[in-house]
């Protein structure tokens, strides 16, 4: 990644995630934040794809 940032950024994870993203770093001997970047790299076209909260269609709410 040519001139990565190297901003700081805290996240918090659910226990269970958060064992299993360390799990697979000592498994795969790789830090967390290289794990979690893998993660979101991988999985970020999925997430894109996921409706946003501005594309609820008319008369879907439940008022």
């Amino acid at each position: 990644m040519a001139g990565s940032d190297k901003r700081k950024q805290s996240l918090y994870f659910p226990e269970e995630m958060l064992q299993e993203i360390q799990h697979e770093a000592a498994r795969l001997d790789r830090s967390l934040s290289w794990i979690v970047q893998r993660c979101v790299k991988i999985g970020l076209a999925d997430v894109r794809k996921l409706p946003s909260v501005n594309d609820v269609l008319d008369g879907d709410s439940d008022d």
